[in-house]
């Protein structure tokens, strides 16, 4: 495949419909403009929120309406489970390459017997795309299938690109992970058909699509040309996947080698960091005296009732029920130091303050990539923790490992060794993480470079779309 210099008679357009947000490029040919998805930001979440009048609201006034509608409010409902959305290496295999197990993420859906519910808030939604067993739910007394689920998000982002171009826009390159959630072998193609089916209704017609990684290697030697032959491995570490690259440029030519990725992203990370630093202080661990039947019982307190629901907090309204308030209550009303983390507890749920929580968990992130500690200052559970970078590394260990892991088979994939990749391109919002950062530059020192973390992806899906480049070359 060839870079060239010729003119298009339409821009190029690039969407990224990403697994925790989204982002839209225009390439004319010479320049990439990112699209204000979220004016002023270009990055917008990818959420789709569904109110009883069967309005959607999409990205951060999305979640606004959740957070708002769901604030002290008192429910009574059973869950349904929409899916699983499988992680671990693509295919069914380790990240080694051998066969592995796999972590499950349960997806919710409908909530049952709940007449105040004032909507249904859908985030992750991509994760689904893949699942051959979840097609459709409920949504109060309406059946909607996933690709319905996902149509208002990109007639959204088709809007904003419209009203930056100034036309009508029907075509675009359409990002995708190497490897989407799930299992079976046939996943990748059921999630491509619905993921295309969803942008036609959307309005893009014209469709054409590229590895994500793939795209962020064309953006950057867009970015940087030059006439030197060259191995180029690129790390796309997003919210959702882990993705990889290589391909060889040899001058102005390039050719796709091979391409890995892995269910391992932010969002993990996230919920890691909440299990190990925030669960012992909700009350985990702790003992719960009470008297049952005239007699005293001590056990420890079921905390496992309520982690799910906490790490997910799109369903953490639904632990404000009676069967896990009560149990609360009575455990925060004892005089002992630990009644103090069950108020903590009470207070987030009946508040819904898991989103808040989840908000502190990524500014703490965000800090610990350039200071070596940083304060975890959740103010709504009054919660203050000091978190040295090194104690980070350790909660997050087994998720390096995997990361690690996958590095080693994209180069087998390849049939390379790092001494013989140029060049490192690093991008993701994840790839900010120092010990990531680090992992790279020991095994490939002096050759690693950080590209538009949140919007590489976008741009050279556009550019991608400019030269026509088909998803065959690109894969």
């Amino acid at each position: 495949m060839l870079f060239t210099s010729k003119k298009s008679a339409k821009p190029g357009i690039g969407i990224d419909f990403g697994t925790s947000n989204s982002a839209a490029a225009i390439f004319d040919g010479e320049h990439v403009r990112l699209v204000k998805l979220a004016a002023p930001d270009s990055v917008m979440p990818s959420a789709n929120y569904i109110d009883r009048a069967y309005q959607s609201s999409i990205g951060q006034l999305a979640i606004d309406a959740y957070i708002e509608g769901n604030v002290g409010r008192k429910v009574e409902l059973s869950l349904e489970v929409l899916g699983e959305a499988r992680s671990g290496a693509g295919g069914g295999e380790s990240a080694m390459g051998g066969a592995g197990e796999s972590d499950t993420a349960t997806v919710y859906g409908q909530a049952f017997n709940d007449s105040n519910l004032p909507g249904r808030l859908f985030r992750g939604t991509k994760r689904l795309l893949g699942n051959t067993k979840t097609e459709r739910t409920v949504v109060f007394d309406k059946t909607f299938t996933l690709v319905a689920l996902v149509t208002p998000i990109l007639v959204g982002i088709r809007k904003s690109i419209e009203k930056a171009v100034g036309d009508k826009v029907t075509h675009a390159c359409l990002g995708h992970p190497v490897n989407f959630e799930g299992t079976g072998s046939g996943r990748n193609s059921i999630a491509l058909d619905r993921l295309g089916e969803s942008y036609g209704y959307a309005g893009i017609s014209e469709q054409s699509y590229c590895p994500e990684p793939t795209a962020a290697t064309l953006s950057f030697l867009h970015n940087n040309p030059q006439s030197d032959d060259e191995l180029v491995l690129t790390v796309d570490f997003g919210g959702g996947t882990l993705d990889f690259s290589v391909l060889q440029r040899d001058g102005s030519t390039f050719q796709v080698l091979a391409t890995h990725g892995i269910a391992l992203g932010g969002d993990r990370i996230d919920q890691t960091i909440f299990r190990e630093l925030l669960f012992p202080l909700l009350g985990k661990g702790e003992r719960w005296r009470r008297v049952v039947d005239g007699a005293e019982i001590d056990t420890l307190f079921p905390f496992s009732d309520f982690e799910e629901g906490l790490i997910n907090w799109p369903i953490s309204y639904t632990l404000n029920q009676n069967k896990y308030t009560s149990p609360v209550m009575d455990r925060m009303g004892q005089s002992d130091p630990a009644a103090e983390k069950f108020r903590r507890l009470y207070d987030l749920i009946l508040q819904n303050y898991s989103y808040q929580v989840f908000d502190s968990i990524k500014e703490l992130k965000a800090q610990l990539s350039f200071q070596e500690s940083a304060i975890l200052d959740i103010p709504e559970i009054d919660i203050q923790v000091v978190v040295e970078r090194w104690e980070f590394e350790m909660i997050i260990s087994d998720l390096l490992l995997e990361f690690e892991q996958a590095i080693t088979v994209i180069l087998k994939k390849a049939n390379c060794r790092p001494d013989d990749i140029d060049l490192v391109i690093r991008t993701g919002g994840s790839s900010l993480i120092p010990a990531v950062k680090d992992i790279l530059d020991n095994q490939f020192r002096g050759k690693v470079v950080e590209h538009d973390p949140f919007t590489s992806v976008a741009a050279g899906l556009a550019i991608s779309n400019y030269y026509q480049y088909t998803e065959n070359e690109l894969s």
